[in-house]
């Protein structure tokens, strides 16, 4: 683990200050990679694999720790615009994204619940500078405050909750072997107890109703700081509270309510990205609907939830990044999110509608893509949990398709709209950008174990 955090930091330094050395960069690409993937505990255990006294690796946190290592080069890649700026400027963008990876690689490794609130909130930081700096519009400042001001808010929460729990147990460590169940004085104490415990995560995440900062954050971050939102930063909230609920086994009460306005919140997403006009806020909102329902599946807290909420994770965090890559793509070119513009691109590129039609395909959950059998495992565990939430996960399921193949049909199958424009074509690094994405999603679908948790 010490080797990863080192070549998280040392990719900074395998780039010249006056130009990007992209050979370096898959280097970096590659030595990230394959050393994450030693962190990889066997598939269908959940024993711990212990890389000191407060660094430790389970079947939740390696495809987490893999997924980080994989995406933070690629939003090099991403970030094309940065190749025209000064050598400090790259070399700052490139000290943030890593300082990002560096904080989350703590984050999914940390046995110590107060080391893990910190590394939490450290990784706030470095993004809030991501986007109110390299964003492109004024608004960003808006968004930055937004995302600032929603995290904070929801983690203060959690820091009693720490306290408390110290206090209780006497003791910081993340429970290992066994449960440890935190008893309040009334029923009434332990439920207020364990939703003040994970507001934070559900901040994080977002699910509805906390969701304002993420569509504003999305759409004014550069390509890089969307990625890195979508598909890493958001895990944090499922990541957090699968850990946390080691603590509350014995909640029901507020557990079911909140289960309820996790699904609920996935079929208003679902309905609200039908009516987007910009394309980065759909992706945006679809992340929503999507985390919403990992959320439902996390607090449900069974065997089958919690591997699809994995699986699920992973398998968005690609699809996602790999979706805002694309619309940074025709952003670069038409320099409009419109996607009553940004259309008709099937007449003057071959492989781009290609790309596109497989995410958005993996979006809304095409056989045999991870993204169907991480829904269907929690769907089916939510279910199992009442069956009355059938309905509305049903619709959420069909609005997630419609939405999908809107994004699809929008920016390709129509006509062009800018007949005057001067579309250049795709360099073979935005080809790469995208086939990295997608290339992972075979080998989940050739070996889901990896992506899964089973209790022994």
């Amino acid at each position: 683990m010490l080797t990863l955090l080192s070549v998280s930091i040392s990719t900074i330094v395998l780039i010249n200050v006056k130009k990007w050395n992209w050979n370096a960069l898959f280097v970096a690409l590659a030595m990230m990679t394959f050393l994450s993937i030693t962190t990889v505990n066997n598939s269908g255990s959940a024993s711990w694999s212990f890389l000191s006294h407060s660094l430790a690796v389970d079947s939740l946190s390696a495809p987490l720790i893999i997924l980080s290592c994989w995406l933070a080069p690629l939003c090099f890649l991403a970030q094309n615009v940065v190749k025209g700026n000064s050598g400090s400027l790259q070399n700052g963008f490139l000290a943030l994204t890593c300082s990002i990876i560096f904080f989350l690689l703590l984050t999914f490794s940390s046995l110590n619940i107060l080391s893990f609130f910190i590394c939490f909130e450290a990784t706030l930081i470095p993004t809030l500078v991501l986007i109110t700096r390299w964003g492109a519009n004024v608004e960003r400042l808006q968004a930055g405050t937004y995302f600032l001001f929603y995290t904070l808010f929801g983690s203060l929460p959690l820091l009693v909750s720490i306290v408390l729990i110290s206090q209780t147990t006497s003791t910081l460590m993340i429970p290992i072997s066994e449960i440890v169940s935190l008893q309040g004085n009334t029923f009434f104490s332990i439920n207020i107890w364990w939703v003040i415990t994970i507001v934070a995560f559900l901040v994080k995440m977002p699910i509805y109703g906390f969701h304002l900062w993420l569509p504003k954050a999305h759409v004014e971050a550069p390509v890089a700081g969307s990625m890195i939102l979508a598909a890493i930063l958001l895990k944090l909230g499922g990541y957090g509270i699968i850990r946390m609920n080691a603590y509350f086994p014995d909640v029901t009460t507020l557990s079911a309510i909140l289960t309820v306005i996790c699904c609920w919140g996935a079929l208003i997403t679902s309905i609200l990205c039908t009516r987007q006009t910009d394309l980065k806020a759909l992706i945006a909102y679809s992340s929503v609907g999507h985390m919403s329902l990992v959320a439902a599946g996390t607090i449900v807290f069974s065997d089958w939830t919690i591997s699809g909420a994995i699986m699920l994770m992973v398998a968005h965090g690609l699809v996602s990044s790999a979706l805002f890559a694309l619309a940074n793509i025709l952003y670069e070119r038409t320099h409009t999110r419109n996607i009553f513009i940004t259309r008709g691109f099937k007449m003057i590129t071959v492989l781009l509608p290609f790309w596109w039609l497989i995410s958005c395909a993996a979006n809304l959950g095409l056989p045999p893509l991870p993204n169907l059998i991480g829904e269907l495992y929690i769907i089916t565990g939510i279910i199992s949990w009442s069956i009355f939430l059938a309905p509305i996960l049903g619709v959420a399921t069909v609005f997630g398709a419609i939405y999908s193949l809107l994004i699809y049909q929008s920016t390709n199958t129509q006509s062009i709209v800018l007949s005057s424009m001067n579309f250049s074509e795709i360099s073979p690094r935005e080809h790469i950008l995208i086939l990295f994405h997608l290339l992972p999603l075979l080998s989940i679908i050739v070996a889901p174990n990896s992506c899964m948790v089973w209790s022994n």
